[in-house]
């Protein structure tokens, strides 16, 4: 006889193709009388006691314009998705010690109430280690002025500031919570601790600071097949990361906890990439045919990522294993989505796999965002970093070199991002030596005079012998992004970490500038008297703006910096992040939303 019931409990986990789930019900706006939430009985999940599976996908509302939060959402429903995981940046949200953030771009509660809205779970992943790609992992650089930091541990300086950031978080997530009548089903504790692991306390007293606050709902930790044993926590379900499925990889997962149901948190539909590195592609088929095994393990999956989008302004991370290497803007992905929010054949392919298994017809894939050409954009005007530094910034004064994180700025918070110049007298030349000092990028003169960059492969410049007298020797120190991953968070102070030599002598008394480029300095920076045509050639920093002229609705486009070297864009006030000649990203992604109508200032 045919059961009619929507959710049987059977082992339609083992037939996947021939048994199919229907879980139209269950969706935040449709299921009502909770009580039980998102449990877990032996092999399945279980959400308001009738089976069920998540198929996820990972989208930031970081790195996404709010304008397009629901365009994304609508596009995981008709892929399939019932589930959308986010992560929650805290170096976003507290950017100063004790100063909150929870508006605009970062409105979390909107976001997670948007997901409800469109019929979507949350998986929410509030850190307070992100990882993710994202500068610092997404922990404020604020907490490295601390020399004696010990970050993701129970070292105290680190408690008290997560308990602080916690208090004011939970104040939003609380009441959102799948038995509050939210969409949240589960909550992660931290994130891929196993391949970090310094302290044996610290996951215990991150799963606590989520209770003692009021989380109620499934809590879950998250590692790669390395770090599973190492990152598990009593009372957390343990979920496994990666994108090829080795031989035995989800039977290590049963190993590791028993009778549970397994859950795949992160597969990596495709990968970032790297300045100077080779762009990532990871074919379509290949990634298809792996979520199909998955799935006909029984697993419930959680595409990493289903929209990448864009690390915006100064936000990307960094990896450093053999050599230090920066992340790119683009946070692409190469993923079922593109940076702009269009679809890819992997899109199409998953939403045929999916379907297989889902007990109703999907939604119909949303129209994408139209694509604009604005032609060429003349910059009519510069400005030498020289000619503003008078103007604009206030030197600070030391003997010594002092690292972007310690200056005396921002309610004595520190420099977070950007560039910081460093300037001192010399007398005559030499060779300049680092010592390995400069975080992460050096570009040195004398006086105006462009003499070399200085970085983790090149610490040794000569500096050329001059007239009598003494010259400004000029370090313009470039902030490229802090490691993200790896046991080297406690050593990412930027700018000069130490003493640099000439003539192995250690340089003393500098004035300092700190160059954050935020959005007052580059509002001032317009205002600055001193702008010249552009010439045909000029070596050395500088300030060069145009304008762009839209005379109908905006759309989408992107910003091709051919001929450019390095540096950052910003268009209307907004950071659209790093360009540089060595790709391997040729363009920066423009939203629609972000031009206005006439004249649009391009910086």
């Amino acid at each position: 006889m045919r059961r009619t019931h929507s959710f049987p409990r059977t082992g339609c986990s083992r037939l996947l193709f021939s048994c199919r789930f229907n879980w139209s019900e269950l969706t935040p706006l449709g299921l009502w009388g909770r009580s039980l939430g998102l449990q877990t009985e032996k092999s399945q999940f279980l959400l308001e006691g009738m089976p069920f599976r998540i198929f996820g996908g990972s989208m930031h509302y970081f790195r996404v314009p709010r304008e397009y939060w629901e365009d994304r959402m609508l596009k995981m429903r008709a892929c399939g998705l019932n589930t959308l995981t986010t992560y929650v940046p805290w170096n976003l949200h507290e950017k100063e010690r004790g100063k909150f953030d929870f508006s605009k771009n970062l409105d979390l509660r909107a976001f997670l109430s948007l997901a409800a809205k469109n019929g979507l779970w949350v998986i929410l992943r509030p850190g307070p280690y992100i990882c993710s790609e994202w500068d610092l992992g997404g922990l404020p650089s604020w907490l490295l002025q601390d020399p004696e930091m010990q970050l993701r541990t129970t070292y105290k300086g680190f408690t008290e500031a997560v308990d602080a950031y916690f208090d004011r978080l939970m104040r939003v997530v609380v009441p959102l919570q799948y038995k509050k009548g939210g969409p949240i089903i589960a909550v992660q504790v931290e994130n891929e601790y196993g391949s970090y692991a310094k302290d044996p306390n610290y996951m215990t007293y991150v799963k606590m600071a989520l209770l003692n606050r009021g989380i109620v709902e499934l809590l879950m930790t998250s590692d790669n097949k390395n770090g599973l044993s190492f990152g598990l926590v009593e009372g957390a379900l343990a979920t496994v990361n990666f994108q090829k499925l080795e031989p035995g990889l989800l039977k290590y997962l049963d190993k590791v906890q028993k009778d549970q149901p397994k859950m795949v948190m992160e597969y990596w539909t495709g990968w970032f990439d790297n300045w100077g590195g080779p762009h990532y592609v990871f074919d379509a088929d290949e990634m298809v045919n792996t979520v199909a095994s998955i799935l006909k393990t029984g697993a419930s999956i959680n595409l990493y990522m289903f929209h990448g989008g864009t690390n915006f302004g100064f936000m990307n991370g960094a990896l450093e294993a053999d050599e230090y290497k920066a992340d790119v803007t683009s946070y692409d992905y190469d993923a079922v989505l593109t940076e702009a929010g269009d679809y890819t054949s992997k899109f199409f392919k998953l939403r045929q796999l999916f379907s297989m298994v889902i007990g109703q017809p999907l939604p119909l894939p949303p129209m994408i965002e139209s694509k604009a050409s604005y032609g060429a954009i003349l910059l009519h005007q510069y400005i030498s970093l020289w000619d503003v530094l008078p103007a604009l910034v206030q030197p600070i004064k030391s003997e010594f070199p002092v690292n972007m994180e310690n200056l005396h700025l921002n309610d004595s918070i520190g420099q977070p991002y950007g560039y910081v110049l460093y300037e001192t007298v010399i007398f005559g030349g030499g060779q300049l030596h680092t010592r390995d000092h400069v975080r992460d990028r050096a570009q040195v003169f004398v006086n105006t005079m462009y003499v070399g960059e200085l970085d983790y492969n090149t610490v040794e410049l000569s500096i050329p012998e001059g007239q009598q007298g003494f010259r400004q020797l000029r370090l313009l120190v470039e902030n490229r992004g802090r490691v993200n991953y790896g046991l080297a968070l406690n050593e990412q102070r930027k700018g000069l970490i130490g003493d640099v030599f000439l003539n192995k002598t250690p340089l003393r008394n500098f004035k300092i500038y700190s160059l954050e480029m935020k959005p007052a300095f580059m509002k001032s920076l317009q205002q600055v008297s001193g702008w010249s045509t552009v010439p045909d050639y000029f070596v050395g920093p500088a300030f060069f703006r145009g304008r762009l002229w839209i005379e109908q609705q905006p759309q989408d486009t992107f910003l091709k910096l051919q001929g450019w070297e390095k540096g950052v864009v910003f268009v209307n006030g907004q950071n659209l992040g790093r360009y540089w000649k060595i790709g391997p990203q040729e363009t920066l992604y423009l939203p629609g939303p972000w031009l206005r109508r006439g004249g649009n200032e391009d910086l």
